[in-house]
């Protein structure tokens, strides 16, 4: 979330150019797509997504594309959300939360980001960490929703890992000042930093390394909170969520030819989705985006 870890991570893909293209990996390598053999010969694919529309990563290959074209199904970490009353904290405002010159920067952030004032003033002060936290406005064409629009245009159905209620209430049981405290974080980045940490994502996200991104993501998501608070988020985001989309994507792709797409962070690690469907006895091809 950046929070970067949240709202940075997915997905999936490959296809008929894929023979060329591919490369049989060990287990100690890393991507960000990669063809799966199910036990019974049923290929699928994964592919680990940055939340961004920056075009130098929403212009998809060929392989990427035909990968969408051959699957039955596709897949990402959560489909759209369609009830705000996940955004929304239960009561209360920020109005009494905050001092006035940290209401006055939500007040730029908010034009900066085209939100209307009253709705962020009743956001969760994790989720409008999520926000505040970008470089620059979330627009629709970020490249998760593409991967899924394309998928559409393919005639596909899709399907979320997680239920929108399960994703945006990851947070929610940490305190109110908990959350304030990531809020705040967020409040207090310059613009030239968030900037400049986005375009360091970036350079890792295209070097395809897996682990690399997973690391930096940490390092830039920790370095402005408390150790402790930084080590429960983690949990959460990751530790917490990791085993739950890892037993729902497992389970598809036993039974269909799936693409998934989920954050990139949830892609590394002992836990992540490329050893435990090694674990599934999935054979794995890295693959070249």
């Amino acid at each position: 979330m950046s929070l970067i870890n949240l709202k940075r991570l997915l997905i999936v893909m490959s296809g008929l150019l894929l023979m060329s293209t591919s490369i049989l990996v060990t287990a100690t390598e890393k991507g960000l797509f990669w063809q799966m053999t199910s036990p019974s010969g049923q290929v699928s694919y994964l592919f680990g997504t940055i939340h961004t529309d920056d075009n130098r990563v929403t212009d998809f290959s060929a392989p990427v594309l035909d990968a969408l074209k051959q699957v039955d199904l596709f897949v990402m970490e959560t489909q759209p959300n369609s009830n705000p009353a996940n955004f929304m904290m239960q009561s209360g405002s920020l109005k009494e939360m905050l001092t006035e010159a940290e209401l006055e920067k939500v007040r730029t952030l908010a034009d900066f980001h085209v939100m209307h004032l009253e709705q962020a003033l009743q956001m969760k002060p994790w989720l409008l960490a999520v926000v505040f936290s970008q470089a620059k406005p979330q627009t629709p064409y970020a490249q998760d929703n593409l991967l899924m629009r394309g998928a559409e245009d393919f005639g596909k159905p899709t399907q979320g890992l997680e239920t929108s209620t399960e994703h945006f209430s990851v947070i929610d049981d940490f305190s109110l000042d908990d959350q304030l405290i990531m809020l705040r974080a967020a409040l207090g980045m310059s613009e030239a930093q968030k900037e400049k940490d986005f375009e360091r994502l970036i350079d890792v996200y295209l070097t395809e390394d897996s682990e690399a991104l997973l690391t930096l993501d940490a390092d830039l998501t920790g370095a402005g909170l408390p150790k402790a608070l930084w080590q429960r988020l983690r949990t959460k985001l990751l530790d917490e969520r990791n085993p739950l989309m890892v037993k729902r994507s497992i389970e598809l792709a036993k039974q269909q030819s799936v693409f998934v797409a989920v954050g990139a962070a949830h892609l590394a690690g002992d836990d992540g989705l490329i050893a435990e469907f090694k674990k599934a006895g999935f054979t794995l091809k890295r693959l070249s985006k």
